[in-house]
């Protein structure tokens, strides 16, 4: 299997959510599983059919974190020598020509992209058009909302 690049913070976020689903869920639903089997019937236990269902999606959320942990090439940005180049974990500042206005991102891996938190995922298109631009120079990309320009204004390695 391929590695999947990460930040520091990114992989210590999934690490902490292994960390919470293996000792605060897995054994709160393993208590609710033992609590509705007391209760008799199988058979028409909702509580027992949900707990087990709870159960399913813990445990294969756990194999898909373990999973994505061990394939994980952590990344930090503040230790890569790019030369002021865009690059994995960077943040940039860029201007938008199409629209107007400026915007600030950072570059991270698929698991740790959120548009809130102006981070974007190293495999979207406005990263892609990014990747190996230098401060002044400008990407073009193809956005669904049809083409667009950006200036990169600035860039950092935090």
């Amino acid at each position: 299997m391929n590695t999947i690049p990460i930040t520091v913070r990114g992989a210590e976020l999934l690490k902490a959510e292994l960390h919470r689903l293996k000792t605060v869920d897995r054994p709160a639903v393993i208590q609710a599983i033992s609590e509705a089997r007391a209760q008799g019937d199988l058979s028409e236990n909702a509580e027992y059919e949900s707990a087990k269902e709870r159960q399913s999606f813990i445990e294969g959320r756990i194999q898909d974190l373990e999973g994505k942990l061990s394939n994980a090439q952590i990344i930090d940005p503040k230790l890569v020598d790019a030369d002021g180049r865009v690059v994995f974990g960077a943040t940039v500042e860029l201007e938008d020509l199409s629209q107007g206005g400026s915007v600030v991102y950072q570059i991270v891996g698929e698991d740790e992209a959120d548009i809130k938190d102006n981070k974007i995922s190293v495999s979207s298109p406005i990263a892609r058009a990014l990747i190996g631009k230098f401060e002044g120079d400008v990407a073009e990309f193809l956005a669904p909302g049809g083409p667009r320009e950006y200036e990169v204004l600035a860039v950092r390695y935090e």
